[in-house]
């Protein structure tokens, strides 16, 4: 069970009204993790227009979905794993990359160093030495997807912890954990 109380949606009202209403227009439904940050207006707003920025990036979606995938299997998510599986699937990722991001790994060498990158900032909390940035120079990565790769980061994190706490129920095709803990 939830530890916060989901908004209604068709009791809202005000900016918490506008920011559903948007969810729904885009996605078609309002997932649980929307309903429960619409407590807030303002994390619900922030958490959505940060991802609209991210979406205008240089980093493509399937790369955008596999560093999700990556953060929700070191995280322990159930909840975004479930999520962006899905996405991913959408956006037609391929099976086989999608269960690479689970174990941080793709076919694609570039994104193959990202995803280790990725896991490895997880994992040491941001203490990176210079030999971890080149590496991701050598295959490739460029300054603006290095500091796209890390707020895609704070975003996958921000909303790994969100569910965690909040326990929000999966409402997405149930994934579940590569390595569970």
């Amino acid at each position: 069970m939830t530890r916060l109380k989901p908004v209604d949606i068709e009791s809202a009202t005000g900016r918490t009204k506008e920011v559903l209403d948007a969810v729904k227009q885009q996605m078609g439904r309002v997932p649980n993790i929307f309903q429960l940050m619409a407590n807030s207006p303002a994390a619900v707003d922030g958490y959505l227009k940060f991802s609209q920025a991210l979406a205008r990036g240089v980093l493509s979606p399937t790369l955008r979905e596999q560093i999700a995938i990556t953060c929700a299997e070191v995280n322990q998510c159930e909840y975004c794993l479930s999520a962006h599986v899905a996405i991913a699937k959408s956006i037609g990722m391929p099976d086989e990359e999608i269960e690479r991001a689970r174990t941080e790994r793709s076919s694609d060498p570039k994104a193959d160093a990202i995803l280790t990158f990725v896991r490895t900032v997880l994992l040491r909390r941001a203490e990176i030495p210079d030999a971890d940035l080149d590496v991701l120079r050598e295959a490739g990565v460029t300054d603006a997807e290095i500091s796209e790769i890390i707020a895609n980061i704070a975003i996958s994190l921000f909303t790994n912890y969100f569910n965690l706490v909040c326990q929000t129920e999966v409402d997405f095709p149930k994934v579940k954990l590569a390595f569970p803990a």
